[in-house]
């Protein structure tokens, strides 16, 4: 099992490729594997069936029959990260098929070992992360096609039908609409090092054009996402082992560890993306934010994590704009600021439709139903009502981040 590459172009200080960021999708992994090679059917016959086994309860009476396979035979990255794509969903179907009242303690050895040992070799935690869900879990239809959203279809997939699938390339075509803003920054830090005002220039525009591009491509989650279908069945596959009350002592891993371990669910804060626009134009969060953002970095690939490092290290872009005394560089860096202020407001605003009034009708029904709520299968996650799947108070951290963004400017 390994997953190294070729040698990397490393003339430029800060070359994408060194990353294993491409030009052309950005954080997204070109073209990902959909099938794994034959040893591993056993898990990829249960994970093409994740829904039905999952809506049918009979997915944790497969897993206990599920072969023990070893890891040896994965090559590369491309195969490496299918596979954590294939067991983490496999890990969150099993965890919460019964809903949060009906979780389990331990993650039986045969999921555990090869889910550990794949985390290992790719830097990421045994859980499904950002990097899983959205970045490595697309094809297209038709191989020539466009990459839009007509044309696309998720690897694997949860309980959730086409809000599931909306959810998922929405998030992946925000991530497409980036990549001119993380090819902006390189071109930035370039011309901050060569001193050319005019390049610098053009870099922020096009990096606030792009942000604006997601914010235009997020708000098309309203047109493919049923907000009480993601609420209601989708979020809980999200939720993680830590900071959760459903689970308060995390998860044993067998065969991997003799103490349970507590990981993180699913959050917007796992993209690498907006880590490195906030680097590059200096945002400081609060304390409590900025610790929980730094602490979602654990959740991204490691060259991505070093993509993000790269920036915080390269010489600051705010001290250039003030010092060169351009006004023209000041407007554009401001209208990027602006920009990325409006993308965290947006954000805001979906999370209002699709996790609060939602948890308020949930809230409303549970108190008139009482006692007679019957189990908890199939019902909406009551231990993640104020909370977001990455575990942060969700409105506090979102508004918090949004306010100091717009503290950026200059």
């Amino acid at each position: 099992m390994e997953a190294s590459g070729g040698t990397e172009e490393t003339r430029l200080p800060l070359a994408l490729s060194r990353f294993q960021l491409s030009e052309e999708y950005g954080f997204l992994l070109p073209d990902p594997l959909t099938e794994l090679p034959t040893p591993y059917g056993p898990w990829m016959e249960i994970a093409h069936d994740l829904p039905q086994l999952i809506t049918s309860h009979q997915l944790r009476s497969r897993v206990h029959q599920m072969p023990q396979l070893s890891t040896r035979h994965l090559r590369g990255r491309e195969e490496l990260h299918l596979a954590h794509l294939v067991l983490s969903f496999i890990t969150m179907g099993y965890l919460w098929q019964e809903g949060e009242e009906g979780t389990v303690k331990v993650l039986p050895r045969n999921l555990a070992i090869p889910f550990w040992e794949v985390s290992q070799a790719l830097g990421l935690p045994p859980i499904l992360s950002h990097a899983d869900f959205v970045l490595a879990n697309w094809k297209r239809k038709d191989p020539k096609g466009p990459l839009e959203i007509e044309n696309l279809d998720t690897i694997i997939s949860l309980p959730g039908g086409e809000s599931l699938r909306g959810f998922i390339l929405v998030t992946l075509l925000v991530e497409k609409a980036a990549v001119p803003g993380i090819k902006a920054i390189v071109q930035a830090i370039h011309a901050i090092l060569q001193i050319e005002e005019e390049t610098l220039y053009k870099a922020l525009q096009k990096l606030a054009e792009a942000i604006g591009d997601m914010t235009k491509a997020l708000k098309r989650m309203h047109d493919y996402v049923d907000p009480a279908v993601f609420y209601t069945v989708i979020r809980i596959f999200l939720s993680g082992w830590k900071d959760n009350p459903a689970m308060p002592e995390g998860l044993l891993y067998e065969g991997v560890a003799e103490q349970p371990m507590a990981y993180s669910g699913g959050s917007a804060a796992q993209s690498t993306v907006l880590h490195a626009f906030d680097e590059l134009l200096g945002i400081r969060h609060s304390e409590e934010s900025t610790a929980f953002l730094h602490r979602m970095r654990d959740y991204m690939p490691p060259p991505h994590r070093a993509f993000v490092e790269e920036i915080r290290q390269a010489p600051s872009l705010k001290q250039h704009v003030l010092s060169s005394g351009d006004e023209r560089l000041r407007v554009a860096f401001n209208q990027c600021v602006s920009e990325l202020a409006d993308l965290r407001s947006y954000h805001i605003t979906i999370v209002t439709r699709y996790i609060s009034i939602p948890a308020a009708k949930a809230k409303a029904e549970r108190a008139e139903l009482g006692d007679r709520a019957g189990p908890s299968a199939g019902k909406p996650p009551s231990a993640l009502e104020a909370k977001g799947t990455g575990g942060s108070h969700i409105f506090s951290f979102l508004k918090s981040v949004r306010d100091t963004t717009r503290e950026g400017v200059i």
